[in-house]
């Protein structure tokens, strides 16, 4: 029976886990394809400020200082949000709120915990039940779909990390386009960019 628990168990314990247990990763349709999206607009945006700001314009300083700062922001952005989906919000086990284990948190007989009646696990302080990640999490903030996880206790940096380069390559990119319009003003419009419509 004990040896039937501990598989029991373990199996809950590794829902969501991959990678012998170092990669997280939540199994929603909807925020894998909502992740995808995020990439492939953090992509286009490198294609539109490269190709369509940058390689045309014709001050070579003012081309290389703002390609290199906006792709090492673009890759920072990225490189957050990879871990931020795939990082450990502060999962609490599953199934730990059994007799053993209330005994080995050191809890005495009458002391008030809060059991969770979905995941059957004994909820810390500030924990929250997700339905997505079907988890309680430590800390939790709330279920991003754009991530595909949870904000919590783990990987709330990485997030708030993500949000701030998207700010940033966001505000860089109005700034880029501004000057890309009002240098496109001043000279045949048609020569401006090799992606500008043609006059019919």
């Amino acid at each position: 029976m004990e040896y039937e628990y501990m598989l029991m168990r373990n199996e809950k314990e590794t829902q969501n886990r991959y990678c012998g247990g170092r990669v997280w990763c939540v199994q929603d349709i909807c925020g894998i394809i909502c992740a995808v999206l995020t990439w492939g607009l953090i992509l286009y945006a490198e294609f539109v400020v490269t190709m369509v700001i940058l390689v045309p314009n014709p001050y070579k300083a003012y081309r290389y200082i703002n390609f290199v700062i906006f792709n090492t922001a673009s890759f920072l952005a990225f490189a957050s949000h990879v871990r931020t989906m795939l990082s450990d919000p502060g999962a609490v086990p599953k199934g730990n709120a059994t007799k053993e284990m209330i005994q080995l948190l050191g809890y005495q007989e009458g002391q008030v915990f809060f059991k969770c009646p979905k995941c059957c696990s004994i909820k810390p302080e500030r924990a929250h039940h997700c339905s997505v990640c079907q988890r309680c999490i430590r800390k939790m903030d709330h279920h991003c779909p754009w991530i595909n996880n949870c904000v919590g206790e783990n990987n709330q940096k990485f997030f708030v990390l993500f949000t701030f380069y998207i700010a940033f390559i966001s505000i860089h990119a109005i700034f880029l386009a501004v000057n890309q319009f009002c240098l496109c003003i001043k000279s045949e419009w048609r020569e401006c960019s090799n992606y500008s419509p043609r006059r019919r």
